[in-house]
C-alpha cells in the first residue's frame, strides 16, 4: 500500500490532494512500486534554498528536492519530496508553460528522483524531461488548480 502524505504552507496555495495521488501513483505503478512512503512538502524558495545549502553544499535556487530515506535497493521507496511553489510560477513564465503543468511536473520529478533517476548529465537530463513528458500525458495535471487557503 503507498502512503503519501501531503504538506503545504499555510502562507502559500494549497492543491488538490487527490489529483496529486493520481500524480504520483501513477508513476508508482508504471514503475511497479508495491509499497512507497513518502512526504510532499510545498514550500517557499527560502525553505528549499537552505535544504540545498545544507545538504549539498551549494546556494543556489531550485525547484524540487528530494530526499530517500531508505536503502536505493528497495523496490519501496521512503522519501520526501520538497517543492518550491514560487519557483514553480517562475518556472512556468519563464518556459510558458501552464503553472499546474509545471507543479505536476516537479511532483513527478521528485518521484522519479526517489525512484533512483538521476539528471546529473545532459543525457540523464534528457531521459528524466522524456519519462516527465510520458507521465504528463497520463496524468489530470490540469486539474491541479490552487485551492483557497481555509
Amino acid at each position: 500500500m503507498n502512503r503519501l502524505q501531503l504538506e503545504f504552507d499555510p502562507r502559500l496555495d494549497k492543491y488538490p490532494e487527490e489529483t496529486i495521488r493520481v500524480i504520483v501513483n501513477t508513476v508508482w505503478e508504471t514503475h511497479s512500486v508495491p509499497d512507497a512512503e513518502i512526504t510532499i512538502i510545498f514550500g517557499d524558495d527560502e525553505l528549499l534554498s537552505r535544504l540545498k545549502e545544507t545538504f549539498f553544499h551549494v546556494q543556489q535556487l531550485t525547484d524540487v528536492i528530494a530526499f530517500r530515506f531508505n536503502e536505493s535497493e528497495s523496490t519501496s521507496p521512503e522519501g520526501e519530496i520538497y517543492i518550491s511553489l514560487p519557483r514553480a510560477r517562475e518556472n512556468a513564465a519563464l518556459f510558458n508553460e501552464p503553472e499546474p503543468r509545471e507543479i505536476a511536473r516537479l511532483i513527478i520529478h521528485g518521484c522519479l528522483h526517489l525512484l533512483g533517476f538521476d539528471d546529473q548529465t545532459d543525457n540523464d537530463r534528457r531521459a528524466m524531461r522524456t519519462r516527465e513528458e510520458t507521465f504528463l500525458s497520463q496524468t489530470p495535471w490540469k486539474a491541479l488548480i490552487p485551492l483557497r487557503q481555509e
